[in-house]
């Protein structure tokens, strides 16, 4: 998909639940070096799973890749655990604001540096953090869970980039907030993107802005990959803008049975 090296190969994987329910099957996907590709599929499509696998949280929810290959910068990753995945420079933002909410913003950022050891390592992550988010800065010592809910998801974001991370993970993060803090995070996210040149797995309902910070972009149906391109290409797709680009700005989109025409691609019919 590009010429840059992957930091991250995700090698035609399979996951099962519960050793016996299939859920996502011969995905396959790269996310080179720097970059920000978008993993995009309705509600269901595997797209949460497929993060986990990569962060190996899997294995907290009776889950595991039972085929295939993840490689995180040349090494194979799938059959560690998610402490050790995290030590190597991986770290996933679950869905849903999950901050420890009786903690202050600040000491839920200083969690995410559990894991480095190295003198003023949570001094630095603060400096980083507060000048990305400089609204942490004026709410540092408040009570998580009395904050917003987009400086909620400014906190957990914070927290992951305390972890010093070579890739994040995103899950849903605009899920439930105002238009105008969603573009306050994403333009937060692309400078990080841009100027820490931290790599970026998006997963993202609202298709419209995943595609307008990520270059390429893989969509995902019933646990497979049915097509993958640049954000510019998809964007021309007809059925593309069907189904997923009939979203409004909060996240809303028609039904996928408005779409007669969703053409998957030729080696899933293969």
């Amino acid at each position: 998909m590009s010429e840059a090296e992957p930091i991250l190969k995700i090698n035609n994987i399979e996951v099962k639940y519960h050793e016996v329910i299939l859920v996502i099957k011969g995905v396959s996907i790269e996310v080179p070096r720097g970059g920000i590709v978008a993993l995009l599929g309705a509600n269901g499509a595997g797209k949460s799973t497929t993060l986990k696998a990569v962060s190996g949280l899997l294995n907290h929810e009776n889950g595991a890749v039972t085929d295939g290959s993840i490689e995180f910068l040349g090494e194979r990753i799938d059959k560690l655990g998610a402490e050790k995945i995290a030590k190597k420079g991986i770290v996933q933002v679950i869905e849903g604001r999950r901050v420890f909410e009786h903690l202050t913003v600040e000491q839920n950022l200083k969690v995410g540096a559990h894991l480095r050891k190295a003198r003023g390592a949570v001094k630095d992550g603060l400096e980083m953090v507060y000048h990305y988010f400089p609204r942490l800065w004026e709410k540092r010592n408040e009570t998580a869970g009395l904050i917003s809910g987009g400086e909620q998801q400014m906190t957990v974001v914070g927290r992951a980039m305390m972890t010093h991370p070579k890739l994040i993970l995103l899950d849903e993060p605009s899920m439930g907030l105002a238009p105008l803090l969603i573009h306050e995070i994403f333009n937060i996210i692309t400078k990080l993107n841009a100027e820490a040149g931290i790599s970026i797995l998006l997963v993202e309902q609202n298709a419209k802005l995943a595609l307008s910070v990520a270059p390429y972009a893989y969509v995902m149906e019933n646990g497979r990959i049915v097509m993958d391109d640049t954000s510019e290409k998809l964007q021309q797709n007809p059925d593309i803008k069907d189904f997923y680009l009939g979203l409004t700005d909060v996240g809303g989109r028609k039904s996928f049975r408005d779409v007669k025409h969703y053409k998957r691609r030729k080696r899933w019919l293969a």
